[in-house]
């Protein structure tokens, strides 16, 4: 038999858990039919989640088909629990994506669907009440092939066999090759097709009244594979909890071989902290009951006690470590503490918390001296209150909510630290560079073990790593940064690991005092529905908000605006919104990540941090002189270091690999140019008569004159293009040009935009149009370029000659053309020629740079 994870995600109130009820009870593994509405449902155990009707834990439950043993898992619906959801992700072979056939795709929709992207995970679609008014079935599916995929394929058991087929065909090469040579597509490769994300099957129904179950459940059994796995044992966290008598749970996934209970487990051999404990039992849970085993084989989801040092995302065995999740909590609270109660202890048990939900941030302020948690949302922050109050008896209020914001920089800079009290040593020079958005902070090192040993470069990193690390505006978290250890100084004798601490954290803070920064803060992506005659209201309120919106869609007298807004300004607007709809409103918003702060100026000012003051993270080094120590400002280390690195003393270049280096045997070309152009002249105007002697007779004197110098050239360089000479001259242009001439000329008039974009110069494009008949002429605007069509009996060597002579005594002129005798006019006007030739490789190095500094 398959043996087969499948994870059942939603939207809120999608009917998710009623589906995974329908499964279980469709396949016989319940007797009775349990409902959300009742509090009764097999996987809903705890008493918060029967309380408010959704699903707070994943949880998996057992089921048997004819040919696979699934495990399904539940995962929360609400986004202030997308973080378990996430986790979840992690140990899913398949996933089924409940969609609302009343509300269609929602915001939160999307974000899971990306989700399941991001960790490949073969995915099938399930459009729940389909017995209610709604959209309708073509509707639903329409609306997701334009949000999801077009691959999205209605395999309903009313679907033909042939249609099916055909369908499936459509969406992949591979299905169509099969369906062209037979006529048919077979399960084995529809099924391989899903495993590669290629097709995502979709079927309609109702979980509650049980319709289209059978169908799906066939579809189970019919397009899934049994994942690969070797014989070595290979596992992955995805889950720490506690069991009703506070025992350690370690929730794990085997992804090969298999595991026996009192085997001894090891951390990877590169981990930071080492250890060996022991798998004291295995169990295998469905709902709120486990049965104990004695081993547990590849496929299987189980619990495992005795384990102290894991932590979810963490691969056993031959299993390496899970990707970082790219869900992050959006807003921060103050703990707020009986009288009387121990700080620290407390601290001590709200961080099991942090184990149980990494995402669940549980942070001790030094500066301020209390404790802060950094959580997804206000439901959260109940839930988070109650679990407090029954697991550690704390009565707990939180206070000061307000939004996480974040740090980043805009600039690269080079961070020193020195620290050299009387018989310490530590100098580290460190890069902090923008980073790509939702990256996070990136550590690297590019300094040779020659000048530092790679034991004292290891320590730095795992400096830089320890911490979070506070940005220079208002202390927030740091984000978005690449950090890369340039160089660094140890001494012989005098230098300890805490040297290296003091000195890399001062580098850290005194480069981002020496660059800019700025500050980021968390966005949603809502869903606004509500009647047409509010729409007005709401439009102006999300403006108001600094927020954004699409065009509204109307649907009878239901309106639907989609958007984003900063998290701070719509985070309350649900209560709004009910008010002034008289309750017909419903608005729906997912984070979408963070984006520069709307209104940074006023956060700065309100929060009033000083970094000057700031004595935990100090951005001054620690000199040594005579004996004793003595502190430098951060603004003045420069003058005090004692390693140059050299960074920063010139400009960076962008240098595009590949660029021809321009030696003086690679100018022939252009000699051999000019002595054509002489040649013309001397046809032209007669041979040009030199005296030998003169090069020997003395050089006349200057005679004084008061008449003013020509004036130097002032403003934007002019750069005109004789549009038709430099299409013919480049291969690829004129390749095009046989075909299609209009798509040549669009071709470099895009290729001239960029190249304007680069150089910051003023670029007119010249195209001859003197054979077309009664033709007036015009120029035309193209993005940032302008296009001139000459007239009728006006050829652009015309235009350009008239041009040149007219600007070229004011601006710095280059004209580019490979006309032998527009070039010597055009030096006679005043202007700088450039061939064709030479200006596409000037083209070609200016896109090299770009793409080079895209990918920075």
């Amino acid at each position: 038999m398959k043996r087969l994870v499948i994870g059942i995600l939603a939207h809120v109130d999608a009917g998710k858990t009623t589906l995974s009820e329908a499964f279980l009870y469709q396949s016989g593994a319940l007797r009775n039919l349990g409902r959300v509405d009742k509090g009764n449902t097999f996987l809903d155990t705890d008493t918060r989640e029967k309380a408010r009707g959704i699903t707070i834990f994943s949880k998996p439950a057992v089921l048997e088909l004819p040919n696979v043993s699934l495990t399904l898992l539940d995962t929360p619906g609400h986004v202030d629990f997308s973080a378990e959801m996430e986790r979840a992700l992690q140990v899913l072979d398949y996933a089924i994506l409940v969609i609302s056939g009343v509300d269609g795709v929602q915001p939160h929709t999307e974000t899971l669907w990306n989700l399941l992207q991001r960790y490949h995970v073969p995915t099938m679609l399930f459009v729940n009440k389909m017995d209610l008014p709604g959209l309708g079935r073509e509707a639903v599916l329409e609306n997701l092939h334009k949000r999801l995929s077009p691959a999205c394929v209605d395999v309903s058991e009313d679907i033909a066999e042939a249609s099916r087929s055909e369908a499936f065909a459509l969406c992949d090469e591979i299905l169509m090759e099969q369906y062209l040579e037979s006529g048919t597509v077979c399960d084995e490769s529809i099924a391989d097709a899903v495993r590669r994300r290629g097709v995502f099957p979709c079927w309609f129904g109702s979980a509650l009244r049980l319709q289209g179950i059978t169908a799906i459940l066939d579809g189970l059994d019919r397009y899934t594979q049994q994942p690969a796995a070797s014989g070595e044992f290979a596992a992955k966290v995805y889950k720490i909890s506690q069991d009703e008598n506070g025992q350690r749970l370690t929730w794990i996934k085997l992804t090969g071989g298999s595991l026996k209970t009192k085997a001894m487990l090891h951390a990877q051999a590169n981990a930071a902290v080492q250890w060996s404990e022991k798998a004291d039992q295995l169990r295998l849970y469905s709902g709120a009951k486990f049965t104990p085993v004695q081993e547990a084989f590849a496929g299987q989801v189980i619990a495992v006690t005795g384990l102290s040092k894991t932590y979810a995302g963490q691969g056993l065995g031959h299993q390496g470590d899970s990707i970082s999740p790219s869900l992050e909590p959006v807003l921060t609270y103050r703990v707020d503490l009986p009288a009387g109660t121990d700080v620290h202890a407390a601290l001590t048990k709200l961080q099991k918390l942090s184990e149980e939900d990494p995402q669940l941030h549980v942070i001790w302020d030094d500066y301020l001296e209390e404790i802060h948690i950094q959580l997804m949302g206000e439901v959260q922050l109940e839930i988070l209150e109650s679990m407090i109050a029954d697991r550690f008896g704390l009565a707990v209020h939180f206070s000061q909510g307000g939004i996480l914001y974040k740090e980043t920089i805009t600039a690269p800079m080079e961070g020193i630290g020195h620290y050299e009290p009387l018989r310490h040593y530590a100098e580290v020079h460190l890069l902090l560079e923008p980073g790509k958005p939702g990256s996070g902070l990136v550590f690297a090192s590019t300094c040779r073990e020659d000048a530092l040993d790679k034991n004292w470069q290891r320590l730095i990193l795992t400096h830089l790593a320890e911490k979070q690390h506070r940005g220079v505006l208002i202390g927030a978290p740091l984000t978005d940064v690449k950090i890369t250890l340039l160089a660094g100084r140890a001494h012989d004798k005098h230098t300890e690991g805490g040297d290296f601490r003091q000195a890399t954290y001062r580098a850290v803070r005194q480069g981002l005092r020496s660059t800019e920064s700025q500050l980021l803060e968390p966005w949603y992506q809502f869903r606004l529905e509500l009647p047409t005659e509010n729409v007005g209201r709401a439009m102006s309120d999300i403006q108001r908000m600094s927020g954004t919106f699409d065009p509204p869609q109307t649907l009878g007298d239901t309106a639907l605006l989609t958007g984003s807004a900063p998290v701070s300004e719509m985070r309350q607007y649900q209560q709004e919104v009910t008010g002034y709809t008289r309750g017909r409103g419903r608005l729906s918003c997912t984070v979408s990540g963070y984006q520069p702060c709307h209104n940074a100026d006023a956060v700065i000012a309100a929060v009033g941090y000083d970094p000057d003051r700031d004595l935990y993270d100090p951005a001054d080094s620690v000199f040594c002189a005579h004996g004793a120590g003595f502190t430098v400002k951060w603004d003045e280390v420069r003058d005090y270091m004692h390693i140059d690195t050299g960074w920063g003393k010139r400009a960076p270049e962008i240098v595009p690999e590949n660029l021809p280096v321009r030696r003086a045997s690679s100018y022939s070309g252009t000699l051999a140019e000019d002595k054509e152009l002489l040649a013309i002249f001397e046809r032209t105007y007669g041979p040009i008569k030199r005296d030998p002697r003169k090069a020997f007779h003395k050089k006349p004197e200057p005679v004084t004159t008061t008449a003013k110098p020509d004036p130097i050239p002032q403003g934007p360089e002019y750069l005109l293009v004789d549009g038709y000479n430099v299409v013919h001259a480049w291969p690829e242009l004129a390749e095009m040009a046989a075909e299609n001439l209009d798509g040549a000329r669009r071709r470099l008039m895009d290729i001239l935009c960029n190249y304007c974009g680069y150089r910051h110069c003023e670029v007119i494009l010249v195209f001859d149009a003197y054979k077309v008949k009664n033709n007036p002429g015009s120029v035309e605007s193209y993005h940032n370029i302008h296009v001139v069509y000459t007239k009728e009996a006006e050829t652009a060597d015309m235009y350009i000659e008239k041009v040149t002579h007219e600007i070229g005594r004011k601006h710095r002129v280059r004209v580019v053309t490979s006309d032998g005798v527009e070039q010597l006019i055009i030096l006679g006007q005043g202007g700088l020629r450039v061939s064709s030739r030479m200006f596409k490789e000037e083209v070609d190095a200016a896109e090299k740079a770009i793409r080079a500094y895209l990918e920075q």
